[in-house]
């Protein structure tokens, strides 16, 4: 009797009270969605920040492509988004994309811009919990003016 005592204790309740405790350390990913006002593919002083954009964070199996987990998430209005992802998705690929923008003017996802790897695993050497994915962009209906002067800088730098 003392032996099924002994192995229930060291056993039984350490794999019980790891099971109660689900998500002790959530994962927090976040990001800034912005409009690419000149067409540069990329980050420029005319930048503007989206306010309201919607966002979500998919992981997928490694092996099949099949939807394993998706959550959603908006903008604030600094055009930052911050998700929480409860649980660990250690051998899966995790993505945080774009799914909308409320700006009529700036709607269209920029091509190379519209998703960002986000590894959402605590077993790869990071400590922190903290996530932070590359700023995804949606592109103007219309170049801003100024834009041409601008990427004008941007040549002649390379020179």
């Amino acid at each position: 009797m003392a032996r099924v005592f002994l192995l229930l204790a060291l056993c039984v309740l350490p794999a019980l009270v790891s099971a109660a405790r689900p998500g002790r350390n959530p994962f927090s990913v976040q990001g800034r969605v912005y409009c690419d006002t000149c067409h540069a593919g990329f980050e420029t002083p005319k930048t503007t920040y989206i306010a309201g954009s919607k966002v979500k964070v998919e992981c997928r199996d490694r092996k099949t492509q099949d939807l394993v987990y998706s959550k959603e998430g908006t903008t604030d209005s600094t055009g930052t988004y911050i998700i929480t992802v409860d649980e660990d998705h250690k051998d899966q690929i995790c993505d945080a994309m774009l799914v909308s923008s409320p700006r009529q003017d700036c709607s269209s996802p920029s091509a190379g811009r519209e998703r960002a790897r986000v590894i959402l695993t605590n077993y790869n050497g990071l400590v922190s919990t903290t996530r932070y994915a590359n700023s995804m962009g949606f592109m103007a209906a219309q170049p801003m003016s100024g834009c041409t002067e601008l990427l004008r800088l941007y040549q002649d730098y390379d020179n």
